[in-house]
């Protein structure tokens, strides 16, 4: 063993987290396979396709067995690697973390679908993962160009907002759904103005810029939502030009994974195009070092050329019009008509997922993933599990976003520079 090797092993902290988490996953599936009782019905037909699957009824405790066995050598594995101060692959810490995290929900699933009347419809929720999870991965994404370059977004719910309402608005009064996707980001990208004038030239607080952008969004809305759309709604609030699916041939005729990603509108394929870009342009191009050079050491910067306050104040703006787009799917892209606070918490949820996605684009994307399933599920539940409180259902994402955020970020370093003002 180099010396190298074993300066490594020897700074190498044990932390049991990740350990106790699998741990209390076991207990929690071994707790579902002593309760369940009776078969579950899981249905993977989906309406989209030509292909007719039938529906698969089985009995739960089997699937539980085998679901808990593969958590089980998980946690075990995760206790001998931090036991033995061994240090894992990245891509065997994700992957066991995947695992794990399967095997839990789906254990969870088939305990509430057995001996229920009920059907889990697995592929129905996984469409419905993708579509919750559109505005909530826009808004991430938002907040990741934004805070990479320096400028903390808080007013990604009032990005949100406003790109819902104007995106309507414009598609009921052009009488077309792309008037509203060009609208959205419009609006989005005006609200990034406000705070690149207040917080970039300015040098007023960026958060609190932020929450007074959100609260002028949300008096906008109201306003206009109260007078204009209300009064008129044929003419500025109507769901008649809402944006259509685009099936993609082939690919979308795939079981399971074809409904869930390869049948959606235009938004969420510019979702998965929008993530590809950052993911490259923000670490692989002359444009992404600059943004994040701004945000890490303006000062140095400077002085290699680069004008700090402009490279800010454009991305900022291009990050909030990135969360417009986002926000007009909760109004033309779900063929809905505008309503008061439509957006509904959902850019603080955004936040969150940027926050646990360590403020990078494929982070951030699989964290507002993880936030989108869990509402999905709370859409399932009452459907399986009828003593299950509505109140409580409602819960589960915000309690899936405190418990993520809290417990498995950990060590998380934010850009150095941002909230604060740059100036010679």
């Amino acid at each position: 063993m180099s010396q190298t090797q074993t300066m490594n092993d020897v700074q190498l902290k044990r932390s049991w987290k990740m350990p106790v988490v699998y741990v209390l996953a076991v207990l929690l599936q071994i707790l579902f396979t002593i309760k369940v009782s009776g078969d579950v019905t899981i249905r993977l037909n989906d309406k989209s396709q030509s292909l007719n699957i039938d529906d698969i009824v089985t009995p739960g405790r089997p699937i539980l067995l085998v679901l808990t066995a593969l958590t089980l050598v998980v946690a075990m594995w995760s206790i001998y690697s931090v036991w033995a101060r061994r240090q894992n692959p990245r891509w065997l810490d994700v992957t066991m973390m995947i695992v794990a995290g399967i095997a839990t929900v789906f254990g969870f699933l088939i305990y509430a679908g057995s001996g229920s009347s009920g059907v889990v419809t697995l592929t129905s929720t996984l469409y419905s993962t993708v579509a919750i999870s559109t505005p909530l991965i826009f808004g991430s994404l938002s907040g990741v160009v934004s805070e990479r370059v320096g400028v903390v977004n808080i007013a990604i719910e009032g990005d949100l907002l406003l790109g819902a309402f104007a995106g309507v608005m414009a598609a009921s009064y052009f009488q077309t759904s792309w008037a509203g996707l060009i609208a959205a980001p419009i609006a989005g990208a005006f609200l990034g103005c406000l705070l690149a004038l207040f917080s970039v030239k300015y040098g007023v607080d960026q958060i609190i810029v932020g929450v007074v952008l959100n609260v002028l969004a949300a008096g906008l809305t109201t306003f206009f939502y109260g007078t204009w759309m209300t009064k008129k709604a044929e003419l500025f609030n109507t769901n008649k030009f809402s944006l259509s699916d685009i099936k993609i041939p082939i690919l979308g005729e795939i079981p399971v994974i074809g409904p869930m990603l390869f049948n959606h509108n235009i938004l969420v394929y510019l979702m998965y195009a929008t993530v590809i870009f950052l993911a490259i342009y923000l670490y692989r191009s002359r444009w992404g070092l600059r943004l994040r050079a701004c945000g890490e050491h303006p000062r140095a910067a400077d002085t290699v050329g680069i004008n700090v306050n402009r490279t800010r104040t454009l991305n900022a703006i291009l990050a909030s019009g990135f969360a417009g787009l986002g926000g007009a799917f909760f109004t033309i892209g779900s063929d809905l008509s505008f309503t008061d606070n439509i957006s509904a918490g959902n850019g603080y949820i955004a936040l969150a997922a940027m926050i646990l996605g360590k403020w990078h684009p494929i982070g951030a994307m699989g964290a507002a993933l993880m936030f989108g399933f869990a509402q999905a599920l709370a859409r399932l539940l009452p459907n399986l599990e009828q003593s299950i409180p509505s109140d409580l259902i409602s819960m589960i994402p915000y309690i899936v976003t405190i418990i993520a955020v809290a417990g498995f970020v950990g060590k998380s370093r934010p850009p150095a520079a941002e909230n604060i003002p740059y100036t010679k």
